[in-house]
């Protein structure tokens, strides 16, 4: 099953074609003119069009088709005798032609290749990306598939991107994947929390300091503009930036220049900017907190990510990839998680995303011995911190060392759930030093990123 747009001028014709392709089990989409159906590509699987429409024909409308995608399959239908343009058609780019009136069989038959075409080409993609970023993509909702042909579609051509969402919805992974898929995939990728900083040593941190530059400025250091060079830089909760800053990162990204603290001169850097936020920008930049010209700068193309509950079809798959993920990590074998258990959870709601998912799914696994994991998991994973410890110490197969440091991580884990990801505030809340909560961080392999 695909989902098909379907292009005609021709009531009859288009009707005709609908039917066939609906008794296949395929989501039609319909366009009267080449130019509404540039308006109803998203999320199309494969494309039926007439060759001779008014206005924008068939191969006019091929042409800007393989503009925005190149790998979605034109499917061109010709009268008697424009065979030959058709070819031609074929040459720069079109799937195939049919000719009519055209035979039913022939023609569900082009539909279905193309669209396998179609799945074999995302599904190639997909997995050179989950090699390069080195965990399995889960994305099989409509809302997800269309997120990551965005991210295929875009990451290529070599422009800022601006990827928007709720707290833990895996605006980290839609990162990794635009540098994954773009041409800098074998040059660096750098992330900057812009959260983390303070805002004194943000711009040392950005742009790079001399030695002396400032009190503690011992030595010279590069910034991550500098150590990106030729790669991306993904700036998470860009808007958390102050505005004196918001200028400089402005100038980096209209001239590719940057100047580190306490140096008389500019050094040229060729960094592809991604940023993320879970803030609404364009209302920070209507009550004067963040720069307009630089929202429309980082705001060339915008990405949204979902928040889980819209896509509540892929939480089984994601459940599972998980629990896969951690038992690997905690050296447990057979783990599996079972029906009535992802059933349970695929009616949660999940506010805190897919992170929150990862988080409970790392706990029930921290806390079982192997084997299948019951719905009588959820519970003990979801407890409160001072109910962790005896839950995890009533299971056997682990060292005391195993169920403290299962322990630690849970408490670390809500800390940053209550704090949307601050480490400062989540640090301040466990009552430790910013660099004891890092150490621990860095100990427990989270992601800083949004």
């Amino acid at each position: 099953m695909g989902r098909l747009l379907l292009v005609d001028d021709e009531p009859a014709m288009l009707f005709a074609l609908k039917e066939l392709a609906e008794s296949r089990k395929h989501e039609v989409v319909l366009a009267r003119s080449g130019e509404e159906a540039l308006t109803r590509l998203e999320g199309v699987d494969s494309v039926v069009s007439d060759y001779a429409m008014p206005g924008m024909d068939g191969v006019q409308l091929l042409h800007r088709i393989r503009e925005r995608d190149e790998s979605l399959p034109v499917i061109l239908l010709t009268a008697h005798g424009s065979e030959r343009l058709a070819v031609r058609a074929m040459k720069t780019g079109a799937y195939e032609y049919v000719t009519k009136p055209f035979d039913i069989e022939e023609m569900a038959l082009v539909i279905d290749r193309a669209l396998e075409a179609r799945a074999l080409r995302v599904q190639n993609r997909r997995l050179a990306a989950e090699r390069a970023i080195g965990h399995s993509i889960v994305a099989e909702s409509p809302a997800m598939r269309r997120l990551i042909e965005a991210v295929s579609r875009v990451a290529p051509r070599d422009i800022t991107v601006l990827i928007q969402g709720e707290t833990g919805t895996g605006k980290e992974l839609v990162a990794s994947l635009l540098h994954a898929e773009s041409r800098r995939a074998k040059g660096p990728l750098v992330r900057f929390n812009c959260a983390a900083i303070p805002a004194e040593l943000a711009e040392a941190e950005l742009f790079g300091h001399t030695r002396g530059a400032f009190t503690g400025a011992v030595a010279a250091r590069r910034g991550f503009f500098a150590e990106a060079d030729g790669g991306t830089l993904v700036l998470d909760e860009v808007g958390e930036l102050a505005l004196p800053l918001q200028a400089k990162l402005l100038r980096a990204l209209q001239e590719g220049e940057i100047q580190p603290v306490g140096a008389g001169r500019v050094e040229h850097v060729d960094v592809r900017v991604v940023a993320c936020t879970n803030r609404d920008l364009l209302a920070d930049v209507r009550a004067g907190r963040f720069r307009e010209d630089l929202y429309y700068r980082l705001a060339v193309v915008e990405l949204v990510v979902p928040p889980l509950h819209a896509h509540r079809e892929d939480v089984p798959a994601l459940a599972a990839e998980f629990a896969r993920r951690y038992a690997t990590r905690f050296g447990l074998e057979g783990v599996r998680l079972s029906d009535s258990l992802l059933d349970a959870l695929r009616g949660s709601d999940w506010p805190g995303n897919v992170r929150q998912l990862e988080n409970t799914i790392a706990r029930m696994v921290a806390l079982s011995t192997g084997g299948e994991i019951g719905p009588q998991s959820v519970a003990a994973a979801t407890a409160g911190p001072p109910g962790a410890l005896p839950a995890a110490s009533a299971q056997e197969g682990m060292t005391l060392w195993e169920r403290v440091d299962a322990f630690e991580r849970g408490l670390i884990e809500q800390a940053l759930e209550a704090t949307g990801g601050n480490q400062s505030e989540a640090a301040r809340r466990l009552r430790i030093s910013r660099s004891a909560f890092v150490d621990r961080f860095k100990k427990y392999g989270f992601n800083s990123s949004s």
